[in-house]
């Protein structure tokens, strides 16, 4: 493994604030996985789909995701007006990490 300079390691530092503070809100993986593995989905659906969740957290969760380009919100006119909420290109080069993280929490948790 390559030794970092002071400035790489907190560079990566920082960095890992920042992801961790968006991802490790509760909900916000959950959200993230299931929009990976069901494609465009509506409000009511990924409700539905996340069991436990309540409407204002996921619209919370679902604006933040927005904000930070990981999701993407479709709204179709209609009638009737509909909204569809997907992964970015940002969101899905996420799902191989948190495949290994599934993966290393089943073995080691």
């Amino acid at each position: 493994m390559k030794q970092l300079t002071h400035h790489e390691c907190v560079a990566a530092d920082v960095a890992l604030s920042k992801a961790f503070g968006l991802l490790g809100k509760r909900w916000t993986a959950v959200v993230l996985g299931t929009l990976g593995a069901g494609g465009p989905t509506g409000f009511r659906e990924l409700s539905r789909a996340v069991g436990g969740i309540s409407d204002s957290v996921l619209s919370d969760r679902l604006t933040e995701l927005t904000q930070a380009g990981l999701v993407t919100r479709t709204v179709d006119e209609g009638p009737p007006i509909s909204v569809t909420y997907a992964l970015s290109e940002r969101g899905a080069a996420l799902m191989p990490a948190f495949d290994q993280i599934s993966t290393w929490a089943q073995e080691h948790l």
